[in-house]
């Protein structure tokens, strides 16, 4: 059969997969309300949560279609919550808790990213003020951006994903017209993504009261990043150089240095206890007091693209999300083709409305939208902007276009290949 063929073929069966999914689903499925100023995340999973991608994502507990020929999920898994869901097509192959609201640390940065990223163009350069850094809570995680220096949009962008930085988070929310405003765009565009389990208060995931997402609502902001291609750029990213602060040298001649900043993101850069996972390619790790550990990765292998979420594991052993996430990871990429799904990775509010027009959605490169991005050969081991070393690269898409279907379910037929170097960096 000729590739063109093949690829109509598979569109026609996902398109028909999905249109039965969402017509089991959608009629039952429901939001649960905004959180009110007293709530705070229960101890136990509410009895009825949201039904949003599917009824059995709304029940508690794990939910699997276990059959002949699945293999059967890990047995030591000890997070509140978490989803499996493939990339492209949006289905859940599983799920546990998946519309438990939580606390998210630092995975909420996926939202704030998602909704800034397209605003300012990366060259585009701010000097930092003390207003800029006054609202960084205390104890918050940082990049190590000083006043008065000047820093580029794309280095801000390099802090906020490696370094998770705080201080970096809020000088792009006070460009884009303040901390307020910033929290209400990205609680817009969470009710935009229908990731309604979702409410920001702050704009950096920092512990703050009312602030809550959900294993399936991370899963979907996920998604949505990693169609803008300086968000995978950026999640991707291993290492890069970050500007320092302005000195005089010993001939009295002012001089800036740089510093290196590596990703916290334990499957991308690996740790003592824990390799680089096959195939990863970001997505965001996050941790405080109240949320403890949580993560949501991507990782593609053998032409299957993956999204795991990963909420507060109750083991407390070191670098836990990551390895609960490596299991996963491992489990959904033996059951992909094999397990029934559970529910679905819903599609924007607007998607519907959007016209059914290859290329409807956004370039999503820094500083404004443009043509959808074009399918094109991955640029392998080409390094990102500003000093990011190898696997810091932007992952090209190797095509498909966004379909839109008029019954107002949509399926995402691109892929996210890695770079040859991350290929090669396989678990031991």
């Amino acid at each position: 059969m000729s590739a063109p063929k093949k690829t109509v073929r598979r569109s026609l069966l996902v398109t028909s997969a999905v249109l039965s999914s969402l017509a089991l689903t959608a009629p039952v499925s429901y939001a649960a309300p905004k959180p009110s100023p007293s709530t705070s995340p229960s101890a136990t999973p509410p009895a009825n949560m949201s039904t949003v991608g599917g009824e059995r994502l709304g029940q508690p507990g794990t939910q699997v279609n276990l059959a002949s020929g699945v293999p059967v999920l890990p047995k030591d898994l000890t997070a509140r919550s978490w989803v499996v869901a493939d990339a492209e097509s949006g289905d859940v192959l599983a799920a546990h808790n998946a519309h438990w609201r939580l606390p998210p640390a630092s995975t909420m940065k996926m939202l704030f990213a998602d909704t800034v990223l397209p605003k300012f163009p990366k060259t585009m350069e701010h000097k930092v003020v003390p207003s800029d850094l006054a609202d960084v809570g205390t104890g918050s995680s940082m990049v190590g951006i000083k006043e008065g220096e000047t820093y580029s949009v794309h280095d801000l962008w390099l802090g906020v994903f490696l370094r998770s930085g705080n201080d970096a988070v809020h000088v792009l929310s006070k460009m884009n017209g303040g901390i307020d405003n910033t929290v209400k765009e990205m609680n817009e565009h969470a009710e935009e993504l229908q990731a309604l389990d979702t409410y920001a208060v702050s704009p950096d995931g920092y512990d703050a009261p009312r602030q809550v997402s959900s294993a399936y609502d991370l899963t979907l902001i996920a998604r949505s990043g990693l169609q803008k291609k300086d968000f995978r750029e950026y999640c991707s990213t291993v290492t890069a150089k970050f500007p320092g602060e302005t000195k005089k040298n010993k001939k009295g001649k002012s001089v800036r240095d740089s510093f290196e900043i590596q990703n916290t993101n334990r499957l991308l850069s690996g740790d003592s206890d824990i390799s680089v996972y096959q195939g990863i390619a970001g997505v965001k790790n996050g941790n405080t007091t109240n949320a403890g550990a949580t993560f949501t990765g991507v990782a593609e292998r053998n032409g299957k693209v993956l999204l795991v979420t990963v909420m507060n594991p109750e083991k407390s052993e070191h670098n836990e999300v990551y390895k609960e996430t490596a299991k996963l990871f491992d489990w959904g990429f033996q059951a992909a083709g094999k397990v029934q799904p559970v529910g679905e990775l819903v599609p924007p509010k607007s998607a519907a409305q959007a016209g059914a027009q290859p290329g409807a959605n956004d370039s999503g490169e820094a500083g404004g939208a443009g043509n959808a991005e074009k399918s094109a050969t991955p640029a392998v081991g080409a390094s990102a902007a500003g000093g990011s070393t190898g696997i810091g690269v932007a992952l090209g898409i190797t095509g498909g276009v966004l379909v839109l279907l008029a019954a107002g379910a949509f399926l995402i037929n691109r892929r996210w290949p890695l770079p040859d170097l991350v290929r090669r960096r396989s678990r031991p």
